[in-house]
């Protein structure tokens, strides 16, 4: 653009302080991502609202967790170390009644919520997607709760959907009071929602990369200062409860090697056609999931299902972190890895399929950890030289990166939650590439898009 009397005509939003281009003339926003606010204007009140949004999901983040914890000390004695120890611990008996009660709970609970307070949103994916962020706090709060109650009493879910949702709902209510426009308020509630994730399983990054990849789908500049800001935050803010450490902190540190680094290819896509076919499963069991009164026996039903099962493999109460917490260290047969690959994507969809709240982040994680070290094994006998927690390793991000469908956040989320990978990058890279390129081609959808509430037939898209 031409200049008049050396002063820039430079169009960012907001000004900035210096007025004047640099000596070429080259304009700042020749940079794609840097070019102005976007629809949200970062304004101070903007800034306000993400900091007291930020901040009041960290303290959500500490309650949940606190609720979750209560409920495993109650259910299975549980204080510290491994959780399905304690779980394998207790009789069989009260494993299936403990897992019956929380379907009982769980049922009971949705039903009257559902019930009483449907008319206000609770999706916030759907809500963000598809509108201005607007969620209901009555609902969220409630039905985030119930979710870590049955969480902690095994139920075969995830526990990051409850502090995902409920760090929305506490952005939008917050960005309502404060006036915000609802461009304004959709970057918040979106801000807030992927710290509620950083903060409960201490990967602020992660969680940032969440919110620009996944919930608002953008990677510009300001949409990553406000995203680092509010998952920081949060993350800080939650440590006043949560401790600071990596949530599997004490995997060893894997290297590069030619075997892992060639296995990633073949894995990569396996693993990757696995997804596929667990989302494809979750979207249809999400739809035909069971409503209104079917959910007062279902769920019960189901849930004593999956303690007739965890009298065999304890591993399978709660969201699956023993699983890969298990293979990331290599302790297991190729059996076990095998059953817990089946047998967890079966437990958690049949779970959704009750019409259980919960999340999916944890249960895929354990899956591609688990499938990762069943073939890492198998391959080890034609090739040694990496452990199986290596293979394990890759095995979690490609199936996390390739069910979210957003491969950076995936590639992260592991990382930081293991503080391990950074000098087995590459297989890990090429491995979650190509993972999430087989998901991409076949099919698309992620396990956040394959569970969208259903659309009259005259409003669906084509793709």
């Amino acid at each position: 653009m031409a200049r008049r009397d050396g002063d820039s005509e430079r169009l960012r939003v907001p000004q900035p302080v210096i007025k004047h281009r640099i000596a070429s003339g080259r304009g700042a926003m020749e940079q794609p991502n840097v070019t102005n606010d976007g629809e949200a204007a970062l304004s101070p009140r903007f800034w306000l609202a993400l900091v007291l949004a930020s901040v009041a999901t960290g303290f959500f983040g500490d309650f949940l967790m606190w609720v979750l914890r209560e409920m495993e000390v109650i259910a299975f004695s549980y204080h510290g170390g491994s959780f399905q120890a304690a779980v394998g611990a207790v009789s069989g008996l009260r494993r299936v009644l403990v897992l019956v009660a929380a379907g009982v709970v769980g049922s009971v609970s949705w039903w009257l919520i559902r019930r009483y307070l449907g008319h206000e949103k609770s999706e916030i994916d759907d809500s963000l997607w598809a509108g201005d962020g607007e969620l209901g706090l009555r609902r969220s709060f409630l039905t985030s709760v119930v979710s870590e109650i049955v969480i902690g009493m095994g139920a075969s879910i995830g526990r990051e959907a409850a502090p995902k949702l409920l760090g929305g709902a506490a952005g939008s209510s917050i960005a309502k009071w404060l006036h915000l426009d609802s461009p304004q308020k959709r970057l918040v509630v979106a801000c807030a929602g992927g710290a509620g994730l950083a903060c409960v399983y201490n990967v602020p990054l992660g969680g940032a990369l969440f919110t620009a990849e996944i919930l608002y789908g953008s990677f510009s500049l300001p949409v990553a200062t406000a995203a680092l800001v509010s998952s920081g935050l949060a993350t800080v803010t939650a440590w006043s409860y949560l401790p600071s450490h990596a949530t599997y902190g004490d995997i060893p540190e894997f290297h590069f090697t030619g075997t892992l680094m060639t296995w990633a290819i073949p894995a990569g896509v396996i693993i990757g056609l696995v997804a596929v076919a667990f989302i494809r499963v979750i979207g249809w069991v999400s739809h035909y999931r069971a409503k209104e009164n079917q959910i007062l026996w279902m769920m019960p039903l189901v849930f004593g299902g999956v303690g007739l099962l965890g009298l065999v493999y304890p591993q399978l109460f709660g969201n699956g972190k023993g699983i890969a917490h298990d293979a990331l260290l290599g302790l297991g047969s190729s059996g076990f890895f095998l059953a817990m690959a089946f047998l967890k994507p079966l437990t958690t969809t049949a779970t959704v399929g009750s019409g259980a709240a919960g999340g999916l982040f944890t249960p895929f994680l354990a899956t591609g950890a688990a499938l990762g070290a069943f073939l890492g094994t198998e391959w080890s006998h034609v090739w040694p030289g990496s452990p199986t927690g290596a293979f394990a390793l890759v095995g979690a991000a490609a199936m996390l990166a390739a069910s979210m469908q957003a491969p950076l956040c995936g590639l992260v989320i592991v990382m930081e939650l293991t503080h391990s990978g950074f000098t087995a990058m590459l297989p890990i890279m090429v491995a979650t590439a190509l993972a999430t390129y087989v998901v991409r081609t076949l099919d698309g959808y992620s396990i956040y898009s394959a569970r969208l509430p259903g659309r009259p037939a005259t409003t669906r898209p084509d793709a």
